[in-house]
């Protein structure tokens, strides 16, 4: 009898997981057809994508009206397949309030729900953890500390693992990524990268560039920038953003491929905040993470969010192993600053790859996917045994 399963993301990184976690399926589950809403890397596993995630794919609270009307469409095109074709189990992966709202029709309808990689309520809006309880059959945690905070809470949880120590993989050095993109042995690659939403890239790639040009024009040495282009993100956004202007000044390359190897070829990154840090993280890059939102979103934020930190290593840390700029502090020059100040400083460097190794070392063990696969595969035989 053939499996039919629904996956859920709305972002680049849920794209990745998601995909790996089919292919783990796929091993286990025989006959199984797979649809849902994601982006390319869902697509190349064979998931019929019903709707594009890019076009839902937003941060902050005010920001989700700009998105509204495809926020509406997707939701009816997913809840129509839910009733026409009736998935054996649903699979949500981050996204959070709109696959709240998808895992609501999935009960009301007797689909069984997993939450692989689940909202952080432990960080913000924690009465979700209700709503959590009363939708969702299973929830696949990913950070070790997850599922003592969710069973305390009455919770179906199980840790699986960080995906990331699956996937964060280099297959070559800097020598080799160097010399395959034509970059001087004895060059330093400066990391800038702005994130993989529209959103992120109007609102921090200008002033990384900006930064870029401070730090070039205080040294005498050739420096390179990187910059990663996501699946979401098209080379004309990236050009409007200031990237045509700054090449002017600055010698930037634009990396859709190799994306690890980019990654461990720099000496030093500025990043939006998000799960790109963890992969930097795990590969024991330096950086400065970077968080800016619309003052509105902002000011509601800091009424919901009650954490000494915003970045997710110095949460996982517990301390602050990376230096964090939010909102008025994402300036050029305390970039710069920043940025010249681990450039120059080998024991600065030193101490924040040690702590990066610790943070590594938090995220628990390799496996992710393996795991939750498992899951999926339990709740499937359940729903069969009823």
């Amino acid at each position: 009898m053939t499996s039919r399963i629904m996956i859920v993301t709305g972002e680049a990184s849920g794209d990745l997981h998601g995909a790996n976690l089919v292919r783990a399926l796929r091993s286990k589950i025989s006959d199984m057809e797979v649809c849902g809403m994601g982006g390319a890397e869902l697509a190349s596993v064979g998931v019929d994508i019903l709707y594009d995630a890019a076009k839902v794919s937003v941060v902050g609270i005010i920001e989700v009206f700009s998105h509204i009307k495809d926020i509406i469409s997707a939701q009816r095109v997913l809840r129509k397949r839910l009733i026409t074709h009736r998935p054996d189990l649903l699979i949500l992966i981050d996204l959070p309030d709109f696959n709240l709202f998808l895992a609501k029709k999935a009960k009301y309808l007797g689909i069984p729900v997993f939450y692989y990689i689940s909202p952080q309520v432990w960080a913000w809006r924690s009465g979700r953890v209700k709503t959590l309880r009363d939708r969702v059959d299973k929830i696949g945690v990913i950070l070790p500390f997850e599922e003592e905070f969710f069973h305390r809470r009455g919770v179906n949880a199980e840790y699986v693992g960080h995906p990331l120590l699956d996937t964060v993989v280099t297959s070559a050095g800097k020598e080799q990524f160097c010399t395959e993109h034509q970059i001087s042995l004895d060059t330093r690659c400066i990391g800038l990268f702005p994130g993989s939403r529209k959103r992120e890239i109007s609102s921090l790639l200008p002033g990384f560039l900006e930064a870029g040009r401070i730090l070039q024009s205080a040294t005498s040495e050739k420096l390179v920038f990187l910059v990663p282009q996501a699946s979401t993100i098209t080379t004309f956004d990236l050009e409007e953003a200031g990237i045509a202007e700054a090449r002017k000044h600055l010698d930037i390359r634009i990396i859709k491929e190799e994306r690890y190897n980019m990654m461990a070829a720099c000496a030093v990154v500025v990043a939006a905040s998000g799960t790109v840090t963890l992969e930097l993280a795990i590969l024991e890059v330096p950086m400065i993470v970077a968080y800016k939102l619309s003052p509105l979103t902002y000011f509601l934020g800091r009424l919901l969010v009650n954490l000494k930190y915003f970045s997710l290593v110095n949460l996982i840390a517990g301390y602050r192993a990376v230096p964090e700029l939010l909102q008025s502090e994402v300036t050029p020059k305390k970039i710069a600053d920043e940025l010249m100040a681990i450039l120059l400083q080998p024991g600065k460097r030193q101490e924040m790859k040690k702590a990066l190794r610790d943070v590594k070392a938090r995220l628990g063990t390799n496996g992710a996917s393996e795991k939750a696969a498992v899951v999926a595969v339990n709740l499937l035989n359940k729903k069969i045994l009823r």
